[in-house]
This record gives C-alpha cells, sequence and structure tokens, in this order.
C-alpha cells in the first residue's frame, strides 16, 4: 500500500493519545455501486447482538475513564452531549437506535463499538494527506451536520487538514467529526484516525486498527486497506 499519509503532532501536547491511521483505496462504493445502508453487515450485526447483551458492562468504568480523562483539559470537559463518540455509538446500540450510514462509516463506527475508542473518519481526497493533531483554541469551530450546527473546539484534541504552508482547518476530534470532509456514497478512498489514551487502556489500539481495515476490506470491497500507529 502507498502510504503517503503524514499525521504529525503538536508537540505542546501534553500526555497526547495513542493514534492509529487507517486508510484505503478503491472502495467499492465509488460512484455510488453500493447504495446506502439500512442494515447492519454481519460482522457488525453479531457485534450489536454481543454488546445488547453484556448491556452497559461492554465498556469497562476503566476504559471509559480513560478516553473521557484523554479529552479533558482547560474548560473542555467530556460529558453529556460533550462526551466520546464512542460512549454514543454503544448507547446507540443498547437503545436499538445504532445509526447504519454506508460501508466505511459503518466500519468505523463498528471498530469504535467493539473496543470503546473513538475514531475519526474523512474523504481522502476532502482532507488531503497531511493532518495535524492538536488542540482547539478560543473561537475554534465547525459545523457537523446537516442542520448547521457546530462545536465549539476550544481545549479539545481536533485533527486539522493543510491548507497552505502553515496553514491548518479542523475536521475531525473525538466526538464530532466536520461536515466538509465527512464520507458520503461517491467515496473512493477514506483516511480515518483511531483515539486511544495512553497507558494501560491504549492496549487495545492495534486490534482495533485491524478489525477497522479487516472490515474496508471484508464489507466495502476495498482495493487496499491498512493501518499504521502514528
Amino acid at each position: 500500500m502507498d502510504d503517503d499519509i503524514e499525521l504529525s503532532i503538536d508537540p505542546a501536547l501534553d500526555k497526547p493519545p495513542r493514534l492509529a491511521i487507517v486508510w484505503a483505496r478503491g472502495l467499492a462504493i465509488a460512484g455510488g455501486a453500493s447504495p446506502g445502508r439500512g442494515s447492519p453487515g454481519p460482522t457488525l450485526a453479531a457485534l450489536l447482538e454481543r454488546v445488547r447483551a453484556a448491556g452497559e458492562a461492554w465498556l469497562t468504568p476503566a476504559r471509559k475513564a480513560a478516553v473521557r480523562d484523554m479529552l479533558r483539559h482547560g474548560v473542555y470537559k467530556p460529558a453529556g452531549r460533550a462526551k466520546p463518540s464512542s460512549e454514543y455509538l454503544l448507547a446507540a446500540a443498547l437503545e436499538g437506535s445504532f445509526p447504519f450510514v454506508n460501508g466505511a462509516v459503518d466500519a468505523n463506527n463498528a471498530a469504535s463499538l467493539a473496543y470503546g475508542y473513538p475514531a475519526s473518519v474523512f474523504d481522502l481526497e476532502k482532507c488531503g494527506k497531511r493532518l495535524l493533531l492538536k488542540r482547539g483554541g478560543p473561537g475554534d469551530s465547525y459545523v457537523f451536520n446537516a442542520s448547521g450546527q457546530e462545536i465549539d473546539l476550544e481545549d479539545l484534541l481536533c485533527l486539522w487538514k493543510a491548507e497552505a504552508e502553515g496553514l491548518w482547518s479542523p475536521i475531525g476530534n473525538p466526538v464530532k467529526d466536520a461536515m466538509g470532509t465527512k464520507v458520503f456514497e461517491t467515496c473512493g478512498s477514506i483516511v480515518a484516525v483511531v483515539y486511544a489514551p495512553s497507558g494501560p487502556e491504549g492496549r487495545d489500539l492495534e486490534a482495533c486498527a485491524e478489525l477497522f481495515a479487516g472490515l474496508l476490506r471484508s464489507d466495502c470491497g476495498a482495493a487496499t486497506a491498512s493501518w499504521r500507529l502514528a
């Protein structure tokens, strides 16, 4: 795989998270060849059954606390609507409202649900190959849904795409991703980032990334899909 995606980490970050980059090219959904899903693929369906059988215990208190601590900084408090996306997915799975979007997004959500790590997935053509992880500053925000709602990014860990030399725009974080780089049905190539806490609760990052890449191959028909640690 010609992995030429760059992910830099702001050296000013205290206790940066562990990160895995997952990518795929030649997705079968390119050109609208595969319609949006209204139901899960077989791997996700089986996972949802296991999660519902386990209930809230699926996400251990230690994993939940470690992921929240990864985000807690300054004015940002990871609770309520500001909780990690992995917690939202677990709640949706237990309530029977788990979102089925398209192959690549479903793969992202399945890997996140399986291990309790939040993840961001982007259309590679929209985000480009140069990414940066740093915290948002005062006044930073972006639209995260079709209704035009915005998320305040101050002190939140965010991924930024390169616009020009020294100029970056925020596109994603462990809570909600930006509308402008989201994956839709005509997307042929994606890049994703899985966020895991440092320390013992980050131990499953490699397994999570491997599951994600495997689903991109098996469920999305990717010509190539793989991962590496950042």
